[in-house]
């Protein structure tokens, strides 16, 4: 019995561990007509769809706020100032990308 309880454990402590283990992935494309086109998900193949996407200045201030769609995708309008994406899917689970490594 100890033994069964023992693995039952191990199990579960495994699957626990491998639930937690998504890294998110978000890359931004200037699509060359004005607009830039993020594309998002996890490591793990989950969806990004509803994940919260912000656009900041150089200050931090948010320009725009948006999340992505059901497609795991977020377009906007290219801001004419320095930017920052930031694609939020919580704590721990965050990606800044800047404007100027978003190229066509």
């Amino acid at each position: 019995m100890r033994k069964l309880i023992a693995l039952s454990t191990l199990g579960l402590m495994a699957l626990s561990s491998a639930a937690l283990a998504h890294t998110p992935l978000c890359s931004c494309y200037d699509n060359g007509d004005g607009t830039v086109l993020c594309e998002g998900g996890f490591s793990d193949g989950s969806s990004a769809a509803g994940v919260g996407m912000k656009v900041l200045d150089s200050d931090g201030n948010v320009i725009l706020e948006g999340e992505m769609g059901d497609f795991s995708e977020f377009e906007f309008e290219k801001p004419e100032v320095d930017y920052t994406v930031v694609f939020d899917a919580g704590p721990g689970h965050e990606v800044e990308i800047k404007g100027s490594d978003i190229v066509e």
